[in-house]
């Protein structure tokens, strides 16, 4: 196949490495490529025939993970350890815990519901939420929407603060009490009074 390039000079394509050649070299040089080089069938570079099999090795041929046993190309091995390995190092975005990425998901749904006090409003906050509610919190604290550990004695004093009877029993039945004590002390000094009396006649 013969071609014209911008300086009139006349090229050819190569028929073995499909590279456009002066014409005037095209046998030489085909002569040299065919006897010399050789097409990767993977990749379709051309490597030197005495290197191919180094090459097919090196770039091509499959290669196991270190980390989780799976077979692949060794080219894309760097990207498989870094991005998408199950066994790859990750760290836990609430505890910057290192452990493997099969792991991660389980991890941070238990990591992620933990409760940290937030020292701007005195409330407790999810771990997952903690970001949105750094960027939302004006400082004002909110002691009426805290956490359970807050609230449940707030209840307690609630409850005891009901079964606290209304002054206004307490009063009756402190009026009642002393109204049995006098009449007991009255019944006491008329049953006295008649003894004396029966002492005396007799």
């Amino acid at each position: 196949m013969v071609m014209t390039i911008a300086s009139d000079e006349t090229t050819s394509i190569c028929d073995h490495c499909d590279r456009a050649i002066p014409s005037s070299n095209i046998d030489l040089h085909y002569a040299h490529c065919s006897r010399n080089l050789q097409k990767c069938k993977v990749c379709g570079d051309m490597v030197p025939k005495k290197h191919a099999e180094e090459h097919f090795l090196n770039t091509h041929a499959p290669v196991t993970c270190s980390l989780c046993s799976e077979t692949m190309e060794r080219e894309i091995l760097a990207i498989h350890k870094g991005e998408n390995c199950p066994q790859r190092i990750v760290t836990c975005e609430f505890c910057e815990f290192p452990m493997p990425a099969i792991d991660l998901a389980e991890h941070q749904e238990v990591c992620g519901n933990r409760t940290e006090l937030c020292h701007l409003c005195n409330r407790y906050i999810r771990l997952r939420e903690r970001y949105n509610h750094e960027r939302r919190c004006n400082g004002i604290p909110e002691d009426n929407v805290g956490s359970s550990r807050n609230v449940r004695p707030a209840e307690r004093e609630q409850g005891a603060q009901r079964r606290q009877p209304p002054p206004e029993y307490s009063w009756r039945r402190l009026v009642f009490a002393i109204a049995i004590a006098g009449i007991a002390v009255l019944l006491g000094s008329l049953f006295f009074q008649k003894t004396m009396e029966t002492g005396l006649v007799i």
